[in-house]
């Protein structure tokens, strides 16, 4: 009797399971995440100084506001397209963007260079709406669409013009901006408020605010 092939022994064995690699903590994403949140104190240290209105600091703060911002949309985009999403990452990114967003509104207002009721309004719609995805996070999620991202980039364009030691038509324009801001913050955050009741009530999920 002859003994079997190699070939035959190999092919009749099950074929090993490749477990996917896990996602290092310590990856860009997530480094450029940290460093947005380590940037903020340091911002509101220029912002301050001098009186807060001197016009070299304020066009640090301006830039340190600038590089925050622009590491918010760099993260993300790198989290994606290396497959770098972590738990962490989905934690602490939005606690960053939070973070650095209020500081400049509240930093502004103290410095009487933006009315407190904005700030109040585009500070509560975010604390509201972080409560409300708690709440709501067991029973689904509800993604990013493109009303929320509009509304954040007006928002940190809207800032950064404020930051600027800039006078006349300028200073305008950011105002300007600001108030489009406190729309689209309004009107993305009743749609949330309505997709998250879709989700609790179960009705089809939402797709849309951020």
């Amino acid at each position: 009797m002859s003994s079997p092939r190699p070939e035959a022994v190999a092919s009749s064995r099950p074929e090993a399971v490749v477990e996917p690699a896990a996602v290092p903590l310590m990856n860009i994403a997530n480094v450029l995440t940290v460093l947005r949140i380590l940037i903020v104190p340091l911002f509101l240290l220029a912002l301050f100084a001098a009186g807060g209105h001197d016009t070299t600091w304020r066009w640090i703060a301006a830039g340190l506001f600038g590089v925050a911002a622009i590491t918010d949309r760099v993260d993300g985009q790198l989290a994606r397209k290396y497959g770098l999403i972590t738990d962490f990452g989905k934690l602490m990114d939005p606690i960053a963007d939070k973070a650095l967003i209020g500081a400049a509104l509240i930093g502004l207002s103290m410095l009487h260079d933006l009315p407190w009721w904005i700030t109040g309004v585009i500070v509560a719609r975010e604390l509201g709406i972080t409560l409300l995805r708690l709440a709501v996070v067991r029973r689904g999620v509800i993604p990013a669409g493109r009303g929320g991202k509009l509304k954040t980039l007006v928002q940190s364009v809207a800032i950064a013009v404020l930051l600027l030691p800039l006078s006349g038509g300028f200073a305008s324009a950011g105002m300007d901006l600001m108030y489009v801001a406190v729309v689209l913050t309004v009107v993305t955050g009743l749609d949330y408020v309505v997709q998250a009741g879709r989700l609790w009530f179960g009705s089809p999920g939402g797709s849309r605010a951020s």
